[in-house]
């Protein structure tokens, strides 16, 4: 895992803020999921403030069926990819 997310709340206009224990934080939009699969569930938008972190999964969630993974999250704020963030964060044993 990445980071994990510390704090999780919902926005107006489908978005979230989400903090990871790093200090990475910030806005994500996620309406272009509305109303797709299981986010039909956010047809409803009270469904949408939900939100919250699972506590085994880390995962953000709203029920057991819909959650998303926070890897994903955290490479969306800090617009990198996972190859830039392994090759910034890989720690090899000659490095010791």
């Amino acid at each position: 895992m990445i980071s994990k997310p510390q704090e999780v709340s919902a926005l107006d206009n489908y978005k979230i803020w989400i903090k990871f224990e790093d200090g990475v934080k910030g806005e994500i939009d996620l309406s272009a999921l509305k109303g797709k699969g299981v986010f039909e569930i956010w047809n409803d938008y009270k469904n949408f403030t939900n939100v919250y972190i699972d506590k085994e999964t880390f995962a953000v969630a709203w029920n057991r069926e819909v959650e998303i993974d926070t890897n994903n999250l955290y490479l969306r704020l800090t617009g990198k990819t996972y190859e830039q963030w392994k090759d910034e964060n890989i720690e090899y044993a000659s490095d010791k």
